[in-house]
């Protein structure tokens, strides 16, 4: 069954960064559902439209074909004092991106860095910036489900909704 829109595809792939430090554990699996959904990357997608079940693509992916540029507007030094007492580096928060950002704004903040009476927050991507290699191999493809395609999402290998 070739790869088009409302098709649910299961790849087994690897994701590694320029010097070829694997991201994700090898032979990770993720099912998405095909046709400008965003379940993956759009480059990515668009090399599989139209392909089948054993097709193997690997393709490097450019930081805008990924997770974007690297956004210095988006690291924040904050007063430690905006934090609970217990903090360490790598703790996310949810947050607004500056005094003129609309609410509806709100982004993921990774805490990088913590001083005395300071704390750096980071709404990057960590990968943002990064040229990223991709490989992959289809697994299956299947149609998708009324409901996933209600929903704009696989829901599994098998159609089954996790939520």
């Amino acid at each position: 069954m070739p790869i088009d829109r409302g098709k649910v595809v299961t790849l087994e792939y690897e994701l590694r960064d320029p010097d070829g430090t694997p991201l994700e554990s090898d032979n990770a699996r993720m099912a998405y559902l095909h046709g400008g959904f965003g379940g993956i990357f759009p480059k990515v997608e668009a090399a599989l439209e139209g392909k089948d079940v054993g097709h193997e693509l690997s393709i490097t992916l450019e930081p805008e074909d990924a997770f974007g540029e690297y956004d210095a507007e988006l690291l924040r030094v904050e007063p430690r004092s905006r934090f609970p007492e217990t903090l360490e580096v790598g703790m996310q928060f949810e947050g607004v991106p500056g005094e003129d950002a609309e609410e509806d704004e709100t982004r993921i903040y990774t805490v990088t860095d913590i001083a005395d009476d300071k704390v750096v927050v980071d709404a990057n991507h960590p990968w943002a910036g990064q040229r990223l290699w991709f490989k992959c191999a289809v697994k299956a493809v299947r149609k998708a489900t009324r409901e996933e395609l209600a929903h704009g999402h696989a829901h599994g290998d098998s159609g089954v909704s996790t939520h």
